[in-house]
């Protein structure tokens, strides 16, 4: 299972990587919803939902592929205001759950988190607790079309402490691949 952060660059990359016919590919980033159409015919699961909107509009692009299409519903745990996911509190997370009986296209398959960062991986453990703790409610409610089955926490510094948290997928990119490059800011010549 491979991610991708970004709608575009994946579409980029997606003719030469027809060959790995065993491979399956996840948009792990924030998804605007002008993307959702794309992003539903590229990925097999879309593992950042973060809105009633996003989950109409992935639903009508499932739809019209004639496609099943996975999902993740992202929480931001540590409401920061520079991330995506549902903040907590907001209501949205239960409008989504019940939106999921209507969206006959959309599987939720679980949730997924990126806590507030910390140098010490421990320093995670409260956010990815509180997570798998809201899972297991929503898991306890036996909901149409939700299963509770994917827990996707942990990145390359901290997915020690989210798998005994309960994590079931980690994203261990940069451990893997090394860090992003950093875009020039600013016009230098």
């Amino acid at each position: 299972m491979f991610g991708e952060n970004r709608v575009q660059e994946f579409a980029g990359k997606v003719e030469g990587l027809r060959g790995l016919a065993a491979a399956e590919w996840h948009l792990i980033g924030h998804l605007q919803s002008n993307k959702a159409a794309r992003a539903a015919e590229l990925f097999a699961a879309v593992d950042s939902l973060d809105s009633v909107k996003l989950a109409e509009k992935l639903n009508a692009a499932a739809e019209k592929l004639g496609k099943m299409l996975p999902v993740l519903i992202e929480i931001n745990v540590g409401d920061e205001e520079a991330k995506s996911g549902v903040a907590m509190g907001s209501g949205e997370l239960g409008k989504i759950l019940i939106g999921v009986e209507d969206w006959k296209n959309l599987a939720v398959r679980g949730l997924m988190t990126v806590p507030p960062y910390s140098e010490d991986a421990e320093g995670a453990r409260p956010y990815f607790r509180r997570v798998r703790e809201i899972r297991d409610k929503i898991a306890a409610r036996h909901l149409p079309g939700v299963s509770m089955d994917v827990l996707s926490m942990g990145m390359s510094h901290d997915f020690e402490v989210a798998i005994e948290e309960g994590s079931t997928c980690v994203r261990v990119g940069t451990a893997i691949f090394g860090g992003r490059a950093k875009a020039p800011r600013g016009n230098h010549m």
